[in-house]
């Protein structure tokens, strides 16, 4: 079990496969790009799948989520896939990702034995999103989702960050389209993840913001903390259901105290948390053949040391750190 000294138990493993990424979102990483991880540094797919299989059969991690960079970017992505998928006891297993490319994979990450997906998608005006994200694919995405639904990926989830200035008016036009589409939107505050630290409180579109501009058009009702556990987006059945749309207020109404989730990095290092500053390195005790028993043991030393909150109210936060392309979302 991995447990911290405030008594939060995680079951949910955030694994990022890759630091790259095809798109260039200016609220992530800068137009040039990044300085990529060596491939050396990187865990391999066997890697990968030995520390899934620890974390489910020694930890009690019961959910395992892809993320990146861009998982799809991960050429042995529908294998490591198929490999979790027949882990005892079998995890839920989903992928966070751009789309770009998933109109191609979708039927054989199910095949695989992929659960879902969440799917980024900021805008629906192609103009918009060119401007986001440096890189003219909105059509992508949308054929991308298209194709998930399509393969049973269900239920799609789109994970939408409003920006001042740029798309901060089409929240009732995005949940109307995801409506119409059977997907379910999620809308989550911008959060200091930009490499480039350009992140400023003052200026950024809310929660509430958010849910004043939805109910203009919707009916909003609220599920309840009961119905939310402990995951990250409050949500509302949207004009009495079955539809559904979420927010995740990290910035202004943190869950840290529900948190149960647990992160791997592209290159190997356990992450307490999406903003921590502190890494523990598994990647060494794999390769120097630590067994499964003493890479469990550090795996939960690390987990205990977790702290309280996520530290984005603390100044010295936005100081520059390591990417976060590596780290997943």
């Amino acid at each position: 079990m991995l447990i911290d000294t405030y008594g939060r138990v995680a079951t949910d493993l955030r694994v990022s496969l890759t630091d790259r990424c095809n798109l260039r979102c200016s609220y992530c990483m800068p137009e040039e790009g990044l300085q990529w991880l060596s491939k050396t540094t990187l865990l391999t797919d066997d890697e990968i799948v030995r520390l899934v299989r620890i974390a489910v059969t020694r930890l009690g991690i019961t959910e395992v989520r892809f993320t990146g960079g861009e998982p799809l970017l991960r050429p042995g992505l529908v294998g490591i896939v198929e490999r979790c998928a027949v882990l005892e006891p079998r995890p839920k297993l989903s992928l966070t990702t751009n789309g770009i490319g998933l109109k191609r994979t979708a039927t054989a990450l199910k095949a695989a034995g992929l659960d879902r997906v969440n799917v980024s998608l900021d805008t629906l005006r192609p103009d918009v999103f060119k401007t986001l994200t440096r890189r003219d694919r909105h059509h992508d995405v949308v054929e991308g989702l298209e194709a998930a639904r399509e393969a049973g990926l269900t239920p799609v989830k789109v994970n939408t960050v409003l920006m001042p200035g740029l798309n901060a008016d089409e929240a009732p036009e995005l949940l109307a389209w995801a409506v119409e589409h059977a997907y379910e939107l999620r809308f989550i505050e911008q959060m200091p993840l930009d490499a480039q630290h350009g992140w400023k409180r003052d200026g950024m579109i809310t929660a509430g913001d958010i849910l004043q501009s939805l109910r203009t058009r919707f009916e909003l009702t609220p599920e309840g903390e009961q119905a939310r556990g402990s995951a990250p987006a409050e949500r509302w059945l949207v004009d009495g259901g079955p539809h559904r749309v979420g927010v995740i207020a990290s910035v202004t109404r943190p869950f840290c105290s529900a948190c149960d989730r647990t992160r791997l990095t592209a290159d190997g290092q356990v992450r307490t948390c999406l903003f921590a500053r502190e890494e523990t390195d598994l990647r060494g005790a794999l390769r120097s053949g630590a067994p499964d028993e003493e890479i469990a043991r550090i795996w939960k030393l690390a987990m205990w040391g977790k702290k309280a909150g996520s530290g984005l109210d603390d100044p010295e936060f936005l100081q520059p750190q390591r990417s976060m392309s590596a780290i997943g979302g």
